[in-house]
């Protein structure tokens, strides 16, 4: 009787187990939605250049997020506004990237933004991001605006107070970064249209040539990241050129300096890197696609003449390769992080872009309970 209920309580516990495994499963992602509004008129040179070399530094920090112990997706979205060469009747603004997980789509447009004198409506490219984006509607998801600029808030047709309302009004905080003196930012309402929205207001240099900190991690790091793309199988019409779009972001990372380099190559081995549009890996364990039902054109060639089974065990071992290599990542980052930290206290400067988004998506993704890995 005693080794009865003994065996009763095992089959007991692991149908709880299994149960916790597939509600977790199924358990619905914490979501990060975030804006990026830029200011391209003829003086942003640097502003463009802290933004793409420091976006996938950025991205790391917020794949040091949980909520509920569970790492968020992220979607980013990209606009310019203040440029000569769009016209008028647009706002001197368009969307480039909208809200999306593909993010190396968002390096790739990036890297393209060139400057071009023009006039800078904040109010009215604040309120196409909000109208434009397919934001969620859910209370517990995170849904901000960073718009980086230099002239007057107030500029335009559209009231930035009207903007700034509608954009709370509908969950979505406001931040303004001031490219230029704290003050000056202030006396040209770049803090109040923040105030206005429940977000934080910011000044940064962008001239400012951002401080890059080599570390004893980062040539392994690297050559890391260049065999994850060994990893990837792409599939369908477009998985070829999107693949060659992923080596081309390496490329350039790599062609600013070894650090940023090393920042995309940790990027790629942190859950809000997804490919489910080009890559089996990703979509089969997303559950986007049964490689096994597949029709023969939409795989790669290498995978065209095997078996469902073999299709299977390929994938398998792709996704086994793959996670090994990132967790080793994952493992010599915290290294080079505490490295960097101790290299960056007495390197100590003003703000840049990077840092000001940084220090506000903490802030303000607290209120919305998410909790940072320590680093």
């Amino acid at each position: 009787m005693r080794q009865l209920n003994v065996f009763t309580v095992l089959i007991v516990l692991i149908g709880l187990l299994t149960m916790t495994a597939a509600a977790e499963k199924s358990q619905p992602k914490p979501l990060i939605q975030m804006a990026i509004l830029l200011d391209t008129s003829g003086s942003m040179e640097g502003l463009i250049e802290q933004a793409k070399t420091q976006l996938w530094k950025i991205v790391n920090d917020m794949a040091l997020a949980k909520q509920n112990n569970v790492s968020p997706q992220l979607e980013v979205g990209l606009y310019e506004y203040g440029k000569d060469s769009i016209p008028a009747s647009e706002g001197y603004l368009r969307q480039i990237v909208p809200l999306s997980t593909d993010l190396d789509l968002l390096s790739e447009e990036l890297f393209k933004l060139r400057t071009n004198g023009g006039s800078e409506y904040c109010g009215t490219v604040i309120q196409s991001a909000v109208k434009g984006l397919k934001w969620s509607d859910k209370n517990d998801h995170l849904k901000v605006i960073f718009i980086a600029g230099n002239e007057p808030f107030t500029q335009g047709s559209v009231d930035y107070k009207e903007s700034c309302k509608e954009a709370i009004t509908n969950g979505i905080i406001v931040n303004t970064i001031f490219c230029g003196n704290y003050q000056e930012g202030v006396n040209t309402w770049w803090k109040d249209g923040a105030d206005r929205a429940d977000g934080k207001y910011m000044n940064i240099d962008h001239n400012k040539k951002v401080v890059q900190i080599s570390a004893p991690q980062d040539k392994e790091i690297n050559a890391l990241g260049a065999q994850l793309n060994t990893t990837y199988v792409a599939y369908g019409q477009r998985g070829v050129a999107k693949k060659m779009r992923q080596e081309a972001q390496d490329a350039n990372a790599a062609g600013v300096s070894a650090p940023v380099q090393v920042q995309r190559s940790i990027a790629k081995a942190q859950k809000q890197y997804v490919n489910v549009e080009w890559d089996l890996v990703d979509a089969s364990k997303e559950g986007k696609v049964k490689v096994e039902e597949m029709e023969e054109e939409a795989l790669p060639e290498e995978m065209k003449k095997m078996s469902k089974k073999e299709r299977k065990e390929f994938l398998e071992k792709k996704t086994k390769e793959r996670e090994k290599i990132q967790k080793k990542i994952n493992e010599l980052r915290k290294e080079r992080d505490k490295y960097i930290a101790e290299q960056r206290k007495a390197k100590a400067g003003e703000t840049t872009l990077d840092d000001a988004i940084i220090e506000a998506i903490r802030s303000q993704a607290a209120k919305k309970n998410f909790k940072y890995e320590k680093k």
